[in-house]
């Protein structure tokens, strides 16, 4: 299998940039994107259960990787929820899958969203990651929207080892997040 795109990309000039610009001493201390997490919250599961079902199968396509369902932690009355029930579903990249997906959605997903001006910058913890949240889930081309029956989104998020938001941003931008720009609004 060849290399991701991406991952060459890396390699090859954003290490270089980001060493440049943050005057690191060593290669190992340029930050990188260690791992993406993708979470989607499925609410109604608690009375319709075939709704894991398929929110397992869409996530499953969209990342060419087997996600696992999340289980609720205790009992909520108010929510008819129970403790043990499955709620929702999450999957981890890392690696050659992770650059993969990381291009399919900067580069595909992303500009298929409706009035698409740019991701917020807003999303960072503080500790160098990124979370960023997708509405529909049908802006990946591996989602075929004729068998879709309940449209939701999902929270990506970009572990790295950026060790602030400004480093993380930069390597982020220089992958080629498109960022929303602030000087057009």
């Amino acid at each position: 299998m060849a290399t991701p795109r991406l991952k060459e990309k890396y390699h090859k000039e954003v290490m270089a940039t980001l060493r440049q610009k943050f005057q690191y001493k060593s290669v190992m201390q340029v930050p990188k994107v260690e791992k993406i997490c993708i979470n989607k919250g499925v609410g109604a599961a608690v009375a319709d259960k075939k709704l894991i079902d398929v929110a397992l199968e869409e996530i499953t396509s969209i990342t060419g990787q087997k996600a696992v369902s999340t289980k609720s932690k205790k009992a909520i009355s108010n929510f008819k929820l129970r403790e043990d029930l499955a709620i929702g579903v999450r999957v981890t990249l890392r690696g050659d899958r992770m650059y993969e997906f990381m291009d399919r959605l900067m580069n595909v997903a992303l500009p298929r969203v409706r009035d698409f001006r740019g991701v917020s910058d807003k999303g960072f913890d503080g500790r160098g990651n990124y979370t960023l949240g997708v509405k529909e889930q049908i802006i990946f081309p591996e989602i075929s929207i004729d068998k879709v029956t309940k449209i939701n989104g999902m929270d990506i998020t970009f572990v790295t080892t950026a060790e602030t938001d400004e480093e993380s941003f930069e390597l982020l931008k220089a992958l080629g997040m498109p960022f929303v720009n602030k000087n057009n609004n």
